[in-house]
């Protein structure tokens, strides 16, 4: 535990003039916890007027995961974290207190000591054709690097960071080296990973027609779970921490190599990191500098949809037919002088192709290489004043391709096959310098910060797709440019500049006063009438356990209370629209969007008031947070009279509120030597629309805009899934149905005399609920005895629906198991008889997808998040020259609890709003299992 002011106090009394030895003692009432808080300046929690988690290293790497973002589901309040569907590596969504913005990002900003990373990458897409995802920066970096993490869940906490920060922060702490002291760390986790939630499927009624599995009943046996494999993730890492008083060095390097799942399905990561920290001119200078290089590669990540995806094809495989002529996925054709797809079944309006195909015949690849340089001077002007200055360059280049082999299906490339290019620059340049006061008067004590930043990120990319001349030959040249070719160069550059401040006055060390301002000039403001904008808080803080008397129960109490105002920018290039390209036809044409002038920022106004208590000599701690924040400034879109020369205009507006409680309950205590340290957090957000467009006044018509919802997006297939819309009064995850099976005129279900069944569409949708979650629930332990640890954490997400499209696909077509044990009962009862099973089925769902209102399911899910059991080993085994700790390790063991045919904590789309808790042919969640060796010299 890091200290600001250590205080010793020794009553000693003399009983003769001998000499004495002193040994100063701490004393534990005055001893101050500190944590990383904005712009890296660590500060006394018991200062703070806002609430802030930290998670310590270990925490993160007891059970590692190539994505270390992973590792925190179910450790801290306020906080949802999703995995992301393409297995190792995938991009992670983190929303922190609920989503506040219609149309913009969600997910909350990464700081790396101090610095705001330029976390772009592939989320994944939307719907029924949405993008096969990827990777992000985050996931870049290399757990065992990692000193600690702390959760700036509210806008207070993280006003500092300015418009980036809206949506929280993630404050990463990397490691230093150590003074007085050399270590030498390796460490090894391999883990194994095999598919877990899986939906249902039959397999003893055969084949009907086609790929209808309606048949009767068959020997032949298909398990689809037999396409899979044992997924792998080997982690190894070594790093030395050295130093002295004077100069302290860090260095590390990791690999991190998995294999997925789904066959040729891979992820390699190379870590190399150095840190350096020097003080010089007696101590009033210390130079940090640091650089890291990142190699980093992915093959053939799947997140969920039609394109590109092996599962729509594996999963519909028609039950009486033979899947070994199908593993023999190419025939050499002697006509064309290739090996060329089978696949006799079609594509069935789900592009469908031979699963094995587009694992090794359409090869998607993303090759990135990173570096990142750092650099900190500080000044010790004086006792109480000392300046730093920071440079950060963080920059990325990645090399795209998708490599479409001939006859891959037509909807993709020409018959000789196709290719895609795409090489991608993105570009990070942080600055600034930031001025620090600390100073006592009497009682009072005064910490201030003054500062200014620059920040500039871009990027450019060249991209190239088309059919090929020559078939099988990937490159550019090759690319038929005579027809169907889609050249689309894109790019930006962004650059904010920023002042900033913040006071901290205190005291008797009992009553804090926070105060901060930051002002921001965004180059996304350009062309508009306000050039800038500012935003304050401020924080009061309170120590109840050092102003009155309080019963011998409590150690400490603290009340904090802050309020806030955190803007951000709108979207670029909204108030100079430029000419859209488009890239299927190479034409230019003219903007669409009405240019607007007098744009504002999108605003957040937050306030939270908590209370923080330990009892019993500090065994327990209770942490509670009580917030509001509403979100204005909406951007809309409206329709204007094309006699304007556009189609719409921009309008803002709106108001989203959300409201919840973060709780957390700790125990820590020991027993003869036995352990016991566990941790409870509960989370609940209630998200609310206030306000829409309604009542604004159109900006071209001057007329007044009646906006009673707002149509965000279908969860699947339009006109079938559930739909996403936005009502005042309503919240942002409400989800409407549109039809149902067709009634007569007493209510009852409408059957025809030869059992047939009917749908019925109505154009006034009717609300279901909604996706969000009414509260969430962690719970980490640890016990430990001579050397044992044993970890365990347990997560439950209470509340929200989630939607099958995959479901109700596979009930179409027959091979669900719900369809077969209709079957197996003679039909599905209905009224007062029984209709049959592929007359029920076909109804209420298609061959894209079943009707919303009979596949939405329960989102709640209770789990075993992760287990682990570690060993260090007696020391002297070793002759006191190592320490060795052995540890087998679990995550996602068991599911306790889940109702829905997936996993619903799996995100397809990590940065939608609005797609979350949906399965369109998602990959299956994963159970892991594997073991951990580290050795310390």
């Amino acid at each position: 535990m890091d200290s600001n002011r250590v205080h010793f106090s020794q009553a000693i009394t003399l009983a003769n003039t001998q000499p004495l030895k002193i040994v100063m003692g701490e004393d534990t009432q005055t001893l101050d916890e500190v944590v990383v808080t904005a712009l890296g300046i660590k500060r006394a929690t018991k200062a703070l007027s806002y609430n802030v988690q930290e998670v310590k290293g270990d925490e993160i790497t007891a059970v590692k995961d190539a994505n270390f973002m992973n590792s925190l589901a179910g450790k801290v309040a306020g906080v949802q974290i999703s995995s992301g569907a393409t297995g190792a590596g995938g991009a992670a969504r983190v929303v922190m207190r609920g989503m506040k913005s219609l149309t913009k990002d969600n997910n909350a900003l990464y700081v790396i000591d101090g610095v705001p990373i330029f976390n772009t990458g592939k989320s994944g897409g939307e719907g029924l054709f949405g993008d096969m995802g990827g990777s992000d920066a985050v996931a870049d970096l290399n757990p065992d690097d990692i000193a600690s993490i702390s959760m700036m869940t509210g806008p207070s906490a993280a006003a500092l960071y300015g418009s980036s920060a809206a949506n929280g922060v993630v404050l990463i702490t990397t490691k230093k080296g150590q003074t007085e002291k050399t270590t030498i760390t390796v460490s090894n986790s391999t883990t194994f990973s095999k598919a877990y939630i899986m939906p249902d499927m039959q397999n003893r009624y055969g084949t009907s027609s086609g790929l209808f599995s309606w048949g009767e009943l068959t020997d032949r046996r298909y398990d689809p779970s037999n396409f899979f494999e044992t997924g792998t993730n080997v982690i190894n890492s070594v790093a030395l921490s050295t130093g002295n008083s004077k100069n302290q060095t860090y260095l590390s390097a990791s690999t991190t190599n998995s294999g997925g799942i789904l066959p040729n399905n891979s992820y390699n990561r190379y870590n190399f990191t150095a840190r350096n920290t020097t003080n010089f001119l007696n101590d009033r200078l210390t130079l940090d500098i640091g650089a890291q290089y990142i190699i980093q590669n992915n093959k053939n990540m799947v997140s969920q949809g039609q394109y590109y995806n092996p599962l729509p094809a594996l999963y519909l495989f028609p039950r009486g037919d033979n899947f070994d002529e199908i593993r023999l996925y190419e025939r050499y054709n002697t006509n064309y002088g290739y090996m060329e797809q089978y696949w006799p079944y079609g594509d069935a309006s789900l592009s469908l192709q031979n699963p094995y195909w587009v694992q090794n015949r359409i090869i998607r690849t993303s090759d990135k290489k990173r570096y990142m340089l750092n650099a900190s001077l500080k000044w010790k002007v004086t006792d109480w004043i000392n300046i730093v200055g920071r440079v950060n360059l963080d920059n990325s280049d990645y090399r795209n391709k998708n490599e479409k082999s001939a006859s891959t299906l037509t909807t993709f490339c020409g018959v000789s096959g196709g290719f895609e290019d795409a090489m991608r620059q993105e570009r990070s340049l942080y600055a600034d310098v930031l001025a620090n006061i600390d100073k006592t008067f009497g009682d009072f004590h005064l910490t201030a910060n003054v500062g200014a930043s620059i920040y500039h990120t871009s990027m450019d990319q060249l991209y190239f797709a088309g059919d090929l001349v020559i078939p099988n030959f990937f490159q550019v040249n090759n690319i038929n440019f005579s027809s169907n070719y889609k050249p689309d160069p894109t790019g930006y550059k962004d650059e904010i500049q920023s002042i900033f401040a913040s006071a901290e006055l205190s005291w008797k060390n009992q009553l804090y006063l926070t105060l901060t301002g930051r002002n921001d000039w965004d180059s996304k403001l350009a062309f508009s009438k306000q050039k800038s904008f500012f935003y304050p808080s401020v924080g009061l803080s309170a120590l109840l356990s050092e102003m009155v008397e309080l019963p011998e129960l409590i150690t400490y109490a603290k009340v904090r209370g802050s309020y806030t105002v955190v803007a951000s920018s709108f979207d670029r290039f909204l108030t100079n629209p430029g000419y859209e390209y488009n890239s299927q036809t190479h034409n230019w044409a003219n903007p669409t969007v009405y240019p607007m002038e007098n744009m504002k920022p999108e605003k957040t106004k937050s306030w939270e008031i908590g209370l923080n208590l330990k009892f019993w000599e500090n065994r327990f701690s209770l942490d509670a947070t009580y917030y509001r924040s509403n979100t204005l400034n909406q951007t809309f879109k409206v329709d204007i009279p094309s006699s304007s020369g556009y189609k719409q205009a921009i309008v803002q507006a709106g108001d989203v509120q959300n409201q919840g409680i973060e709780l957390a309950l700790g125990f820590s205590d020991k027993w003869a030597g036995f352990g016991w340290s566990s941790n409870a957090t509960f989370t609940l957000n209630r998200n609310k629309v206030k306000r829409l467009a309604s009542g604004s006044v159109n900006p071209v018509t001057g007329e007044a805009i009646q906006m009673d919802e707002m149509n965000v997006g279908w969860l699947g297939k339009e006109n079938v899934a559930p739909r996403v819309i936005l009502t005042e009064g309503g919240s942002m995850t409400d989800i409407y149905v549109y039809n149902q099976l067709t009634k007569d005129n007493n209510g009852n279900i409408k059957v025809d005399q030869n059992g047939n069944l009917g749908i019925t569409s109505s154009n006034t949708p009717v609300k279901v609920g909604n996706l969000d979650a009414d509260f969430n629930l962690g719970w980490i332990n640890h016990f430990t005895y001579k050397g044992i640890d044993l970890g365990v954490v347990l997560s439950a997400r209470v509340g929200g629906l989630a939607y099958s499209a995959t479901q109700g696909i596979l009930d179409y077509y027959g091979v669900s198991e719900v369809s077969a044990s209709v079957r197996d009962n003679g039909g599905t009862p209905i009224n007062n008889g029984k209709v049959d099973a592929q007359k029920y089925y076909q109804t209420i769902s298609t061959g894209e997808g079943g009707y919303g209102r009979y596949y939405l399911y329960s989102a709640t899910n209770v789990r075993l998040q992760e287990l682990s059991l570690n060993y260090t080993l007696p020391r002297k085994w070793f002759k006191n020259v190592a320490n060795v700790t052995l540890g087998v390790v679990g995550r996602n063991l068991w599911m306790i609890y889940c109702k829905a045919p997936f996993d619903p904590e799996l995100s397809a789309s990590t940065s939608s709003n609005y797609y979350m808790n949906v399965d369109y042919f998602m990959q299956p969640s994963l159970r892991n299992f594997g073991f951990n060796v580290k050795v310390q010299f």
